[in-house]
């Protein structure tokens, strides 16, 4: 029994602590280009130079991340469901 309280503890921790990441900075690094929004490339002498540009971030460096795109999705849909109409005024009835 204690295994399993440790695990799901350690998964708490692991789902609480990314959670505060996403909350706290919604955008990281692309994974393609690192941050840097091309490529990079090396000369014929082995010195870095600048690449093509990034078509996933579209030149940025930065992406939304999974857990942030997840909760946005969620809010847009939690939203829509409960969007009441506006109520009239009991005077205006007719």
């Amino acid at each position: 029994m204690t295994l399993f309280l440790l695990a799901s503890a350690c998964l708490l921790v692991v789902t609480l602590g990314y959670a505060s990441v996403c909350a706290s900075s919604p955008f990281g690094n692309c994974r393609k280009c690192r941050g840097f929004g091309y490529a990079m490339k090396t000369d014929r002498k082995g010195r870095p130079k600048r690449g093509k540009h990034c078509r996933r971030c579209d030149g940025l460096g930065k992406r939304i991340r999974t857990g942030r795109h997840l909760y946005n999705l969620w809010l847009h849909l939690y939203r829509a469901g409960t969007d009441t109409p506006a109520r009239q005024h009991p005077a205006r009835k007719g």
